[in-house]
């Protein structure tokens, strides 16, 4: 096989792979020779090696033969010239230990790491109020430039877009910056990979694969809470990126403070950057979410009739979060479809009959004060008896403000429940939270965590 034929075999690969699987896994191999129909590569590191091996190893086994080459087996070395001392002590791949390559499916990501949903980009985000910030953040980030703040963290509950973001910058910085090694996973994955690299003794490996990578993007972080040496490794890597100006973005389903069995040394370095929380969807949002999947679902159902209705109702009765709402959505789209019928609310009502009876789940005056004084250590009979001591009060206060918010009851019925106060002590208690929530970030942030666990 001669060098031309190799050229021809780079060429196809860069089409079949994507130009970032390329530059970070082809272009540094350099072939060494066809023999006995064994093709040889040197690889500047056991790693890229044993990585090509694993996930390309049988695409170049093909292209080789595509281009007429007689090749059944494909082998990766690391000359002894660029091993270093360090990696000398882990298994290496060197002249004598060739790794013979082991079919993979092939990864379209263009990362070395999780694969990337084509949908999830930030034309397909839909920005509101709730996640506004969040947006904006992830958008200066995308942008690969001079690291503002590290790191980027994202958190919120399941379904209101963190992964979304994520894979929206990985694809950005794809197209933008290409050069940049980018590493997406989850947390779950870092784990695999950690608890790999140390059963088959080459955590050598695994230290230059994450400390090498331009910028660091790890999902589901709290999967990590509670395991000691997965955090110990985790927060090694995480200093040495941070020492080196690299870029961290990070994505939980909670706060870092609030992240159970999670060291407190990584906890504060999580919250050393931008921490930006992904609210729930509001009424405005999930409409727009749902006019936007309309828009996509009109190439494939042209036909389908929508009555002008349907969406607000959905709008106003699914507020779990995105993902349920497109999902029943999509039902509806595909049910009408199938009958042969206008999409009417009585249409929507019976075909999403299940998903409609789950959003409809009560939240009571009851379970907000319990809610409430189990947070702040108070009695619930304390909630609701005559005590107006500020530790007592301003709880009480709280817990009024989400009656009025989360329940359909009336002021007076609510000020019966806490212990038959008049309607206007509740309208001063809720106006009092709404003014300090404004400049007193402790309440904010303990009205959103109630919120949440109430709504859960």
């Amino acid at each position: 096989m001669t060098n031309e034929s190799w050229g021809r075999v780079r060429d196809e690969l860069q089409k079949t792979v994507g130009k970032n699987n390329f530059a970070n896994w082809i272009a540094p191999l350099e072939f060494n020779g066809l023999r006995n129909g064994v093709a040889t590569f040197h690889a500047p590191t056991s790693f890229i090696g044993n990585w090509v091996s694993r996930n390309f190893g049988d695409q170049i086994l093909h292209q080789m033969n595509e281009v007429g080459e007689s090749v059944s087996r494909v082998e990766f070395s690391v000359p002894s010239s660029r091993t270093t001392r360090k990696a000398a002590a882990e298994p290496a791949i060197n002249k004598a230990d060739p790794v013979e390559i082991v079919p993979a499916a092939k990864d379209d990501s263009g990362l070395p790491g999780a694969p990337l949903d084509g949908r999830f980009t930030f034309d397909s985000f839909v920005v509101g109020k709730p996640n506004e910030l969040a947006h904006a953040a992830a958008k200066r980030v995308a942008e690969g430039g001079a690291v503002s703040f590290n790191p980027l963290f994202l958190y919120g509950g399941v379904g209101l877009g963190k992964t979304h973001l994520m894979h929206a910058i990985a694809h950005e910085l794809q197209t933008s910056r290409p050069e940049l090694n980018v590493v997406y996973l989850s947390a779950e994955q870092f784990m695999y990979r950690f608890v790999q690299a140390l059963r088959e003794k080459r955590m050598m490996d695994f230290k230059e694969l994450f400390r090498s990578v331009d910028i660091l993007m790890v999902d589901d972080v709290q999967f990590i809470a509670g395991k000691d040496s997965t955090q110990e490794e985790f927060f090694h890597t995480f200093n040495a990126l941070v020492d080196q100006n690299k870029q961290i973005i990070i994505s939980a389903d909670r706060a870092p403070g609030e992240i159970k069995h999670l060291e407190d040394r990584i906890k504060s370095r999580l919250q050393c950057g931008l921490v930006v929380d992904l609210h729930p969807t509001d009424y405005e949002l999930r409409l727009g979410v749902l006019q936007q999947k309309v828009d996509q679902y009109r190439k494939t159902y042209p036909d389908l009739v929508l009555a002008e209705n349907v969406l607000e109702f959905l709008a106003h009765r699914i507020s779990t979060n995105v993902r349920v709402l497109e999902g029943a959505l999509t039902r509806l789209f595909a049910f009408a479809s199938l009958v042969g019928r206008e999409i009417t609310l009585e249409l929507a009502q019976d075909c999403l009959a299940d998903i409609l009876r789950a959003s409809d789940r009560k939240i009571t005056i009851e379970e907000i004060q319990r809610k409430v004084s189990e947070h702040y250590n108070i009695r619930l009979s304390e909630m609701i008896g005559p005590k107006r001591l500020r530790t007592i009060a301003r709880p009480r206060q709280i817990a009024m403000y989400l009656s009025k918010h989360l329940t359909s009851r009336s002021l007076p019925e609510i000020g019966r429940r806490f212990g038959g106060r008049d309607h206007t002590t509740v309208m001063h208690g809720v106006r009092k939270v709404e003014e300090l929530k404004s400049i007193d970030n402790q309440i904010a942030e303990d009205l959103e965590l109630l919120r949440r666990s109430l709504e859960a």
